[in-house]
């Protein structure tokens, strides 16, 4: 069952590890129950895509909730079946494997993804990158196991040849759409992504089925629209980056928008003496080494959202926070110093704020 709420509305916000952690909204450690009702609210959870998803409603309508169980978790599976890298069959991987340069038909949805992927990795500079899969499995964070030990330069310049997004193209036309690659070996791994893709589907299922008060989550990615059980707005709460307790740095009121949260304080490992971030630096190959641990972005949708977090944690804080400026992102940005965690925030994230535990005071690690 969820634990790790301070009221019944709010909800803690952290991104998983990877797609095999528990879910990092403080559904942890949940198996899948059965939806659950009382008189103002449903709830559903369960498994998806290695980690876990969360539907909550307020004062559905009765007659929506026939069958919404299992229209949730049918749309989840098709999402997985496109998305996905660990199942053989699924739609990605069956582009990976193919090592021609025809283009391949993708779904609407897919082209959408990676249309918006390809914008995100130009106004970033590269950093983030789908086809950064190679470098991934090299250090061990994808379908492959940890390497024993640090992989070789030489290793990590074959991995960094067969990636860039300038070697994938979308082909959309009024007959449909489709995935060009002009490298044979290009892997494209859109795991990056897939929790906001999924979290807007599940919000819009509930729109379609006239659910207007919701409260949707994929792993580290979130949208809300209406207000809570208790009459009051949705709440999310930014983890402080912390391994050992769940308090809330920011709390935040979404408005409507999605959310997700990038942060390289859960997912790692360590190898001789060092610990090595699941978030890879496609220009120098290796795992990021720079004090940023965590980046939150609010935006229209999670998709975006969940895009935009992950380029900027590569960047790093100087050149995300110029970038975050530039495009006039809501990002709140939070870096290790000598002193303990300090914290960032644009203005645009500024009127999503409810409070801030950290403007005043440094929170020492």
């Amino acid at each position: 069952m969820p634990t790790g709420f301070g009221r019944e509305e709010d909800i803690k916000l952290s991104k998983p590890l990877a797609i095999l952690a528990c879910i990092a909204l403080l559904i942890s450690g949940c198996d899948e129950t059965p939806s659950q009702k009382t008189d103002d609210t449903w709830l559903a959870e369960g498994k998806t895509m290695g980690t876990f998803y969360r539907v909550k409603l307020a004062g559905p309508p009765q007659q929506a909730l026939i069958g919404l169980k299992q229209k949730i978790e049918q749309q989840l599976a098709q999402d997985n079946f496109e998305l996905s890298t660990y199942q053989h069959d699924t739609l990605i991987s069956q582009f990976n494997r193919y090592q021609g340069n025809t283009p391949q038909a993708i779904t609407t949805g897919m082209a959408d993804i990676i249309t918006l992927a390809l914008r995100i990795g130009h106004l970033t500079g590269g950093a983030m990158d789908i086809t950064v899969g190679p470098l991934v499995n090299l250090w061990g964070f994808g379908p492959d196991k940890q390497p024993g030990t640090m992989p070789a330069q030489q290793q990590i310049d074959e991995a960094r040849r067969r990636i860039g997004l300038r070697h994938l193209k979308v082909i959309q036309t009024a007959e449909g759409q489709w995935l060009q690659k002009d490298l044979p070996d290009l892997y494209v791994d859109l795991s990056t992504m897939g929790e906001g893709y999924a979290a807007d589907h599940l919000a819009s299922l509930m729109e379609k089925q006239g659910i207007t008060r919701y409260l949707v989550s994929v792993g580290g990615a979130v949208k809300v629209q209406g207000m809570s059980p208790g009459g009051v707005p949705w709440r999310v709460a930014i983890q402080k980056p912390t391994d050992e307790k769940l308090d809330a740095q920011a709390i935040v009121d979404l408005k409507g928008h999605g959310i997700s949260t990038s942060g390289s304080y859960r997912n790692y490992y360590e190898m001789d003496g060092k610990r090595l971030s699941h978030i890879i630096n496609p220009e120098t190959g290796r795992p990021i080494e720079h004090k940023l641990v965590s980046v939150t972005v609010i935006s229209p949708t999670a998709l975006e959202a969940d895009g935009w977090d992950t380029g900027l944690m590569v960047l790093g804080t100087e050149k995300a926070q110029k970038l975050a400026l530039e495009q006039s992102l809501a990002v709140y940005m939070i870096t290790k110093t000598d002193q303990g965690f300090r914290s960032w925030m644009s203005p645009q994230f500024r009127s999503f704020l409810l409070s801030d535990n950290s403007v005043q005071a440094l929170e020492h690690p």
